[in-house]
């Protein structure tokens, strides 16, 4: 005779599996955004190539031989256009058509992700976005000296890169509920520093030799990932399955139950010699929800003004810190990357601080004023600057975003998520667009001013978010 059946049976092996699902949609999702950071810092790390300074190499030639002309001017050191003197306005002019576009993009991107399948919106905008940070390094490889080609290529990318942010918050937000969310959130959002350093490291490697492959070897990296995002992706904690059920298990049926029989069944239960298909039905999808309702969400215009100007201080650091340490230490573009990765170890840390912290106390809001606070006299330090600055941007990006995309007043209608996310993020890259943009404008008066200026922005975050608690 058979052996006793138990519904434990059935109901630890779902459980189970559904574990290994959540475990490998973390780290893919960690993974495939890793690669969208990876792909952005490249910029920062070669604008030290694109305008060099060969006082040393005029030094040597004059020590070499007196008597020979001068051959080492910086007009031949540097990668024209940006040989001028106003190279700095050039490299903010890059950076801000960049993030003005990725800023615009991504109002727009998060409407369009609510009503695409995720898998697919993501990869097109990885594969695009590997594509056009290819053609930048491509640039180098023909010899390209036109300023307009840069900024289209900018401008592109900044738009294909909008389609990463909401599709990972979407997806991780999913499949993981509220539950401990702002240390899952913290440890996931790490992928943000991982990726700075993985891409200082990678354009590092060479970008005193042939800076066009800083750019290459990043974009097919992210283009690859985009095609196992493709294969691999599972969007959402599905609600649909089929189970086979066991002959000698009796399944009891009640009226609420959302299910149906393939086979002939009395009022009871159904126990039949032979296996029989149970189809799960899912439930109607709700429809997406407005621009204007998302914003109506207490809290989603607060924490957008403070994300602001945290992420205004964050990309100028990840925009402009290895060209700081190159100008004022006087080390060569590898060393200078290197060292500036110490601000996003600081992001890593402080990013899983902030999510335990405002797990444990309750406040997100509360947690992400108190390290802006401190972070305001430190701009300077920057692994301690790191943490406190990164940590509220990573609190406000992951379980703010999904905490308010799945706010009470949505009444249980999860695909307002990619929506918020989009708001949240695309008022953060405004800031993110200003803040590189000022530091080329404000570095030509001395750098000073520069970090008096991410001073204010601390500041201001501080005095936003206060509003929210």
């Amino acid at each position: 005779p058979p052996a006793p059946c138990s519904g434990t049976h059935y109901i630890i092996p779902f459980i189970l599996v559904t574990c290994l699902y959540r475990a490998f949609t973390f780290s893919l999702t960690f993974l495939l955004y890793t690669s969208f950071h990876l792909s952005r810092k490249p910029i920062s790390i070669v604008k030290s190539e694109l305008h060099k300074n060969c006082s040393a190499l005029n030094e040597l030639s004059t020590a070499s031989s007196s008597q020979l002309p001068n051959l080492h001017t910086a007009a031949e050191c540097s990668w024209k256009p940006f040989d001028k003197s106003n190279y700095k306005q050039l490299l903010g002019a890059m950076d801000y058509s960049f993030l003005c576009a990725y800023a615009v993009g991504m109002f727009l991107s998060g409407i369009i992700g609510e009503r695409l399948p995720i898998r697919l919106y993501l990869t097109f905008g990885m594969l695009m976005s590997g594509l056009f940070t290819c053609l930048f390094g491509l640039g180098y490889i023909y010899s390209i000296h036109s300023l307009g080609f840069y900024i289209f290529v900018q401008v592109a990318n900044g738009l294909v890169q909008t389609t990463g942010w909401p599709s990972v918050v979407t997806c991780i937000g999913n499949w993981f509920g509220k539950g401990r969310r702002g240390l899952i959130m913290g440890i996931w959002n790490s992928h943000t520093s991982v990726g700075n350093i993985l891409g200082s490291l990678i354009a590092g490697y060479w970008v005193s030799s042939n800076w066009g492959l800083s750019f290459i070897v990043p974009g097919l990296i992210i283009a690859a990932m985009g095609i196992i995002c493709f294969l691999f992706l599972i969007e959402r904690d599905v609600c649909m399955w089929i189970c086979v059920i066991n002959p000698c298990f009796p399944l009891h049926l009640s009226q609420n139950w959302d299910t149906e029989l393939l086979l002939p069944q009395d009022n009871s239960s159904v126990s039949v010699p032979v296996q029989q298909v149970v189809v799960v039905k899912s439930e109607s999808e709700p429809s997406a929800i407005s621009f204007m309702g998302a914003l109506r969400i207490p809290g989603v215009i607060e924490f957008s003004l403070c994300l602001l100007f945290a992420k205004l201080v964050s990309y100028t650091f990840l925009f402009w810190l290895p060209l700081y340490i190159t100008k004022t230490a006087h080390l060569d573009a590898k060393k200078a990357g290197d060292l500036s990765t110490l601000f996003d170890v600081g992001g890593i840390v402080g990013g899983i601080l902030a999510g335990v912290i405002s797990d444990k106390l309750g406040k997100r809001a509360t947690t992400c004023a108190v390290m802006l606070l401190l972070a305001a006299p430190i701009v300077s330090m920057l692994l301690v600057c790191g943490g406190l600055v990164n940590g509220p941007y990573a609190l406000i990006t992951t379980a703010v975003a999904a905490d308010l995309g799945t706010h009470k007043s949505l009444k249980g209608n999860a695909r307002a998520l990619s929506t918020v996310t989009a708001i949240i993020d695309g008022t953060g890259s405004v800031g993110a667009a200003i803040g590189p943009l000022l530091a080329g404008v404000l570095s030509s008066q001395g750098w000073d001013q520069v970090f008096y200026m991410l001073m204010a922005a601390d500041f201001l975050a501080l005095l936003v978010g206060a509003d929210a608690c």
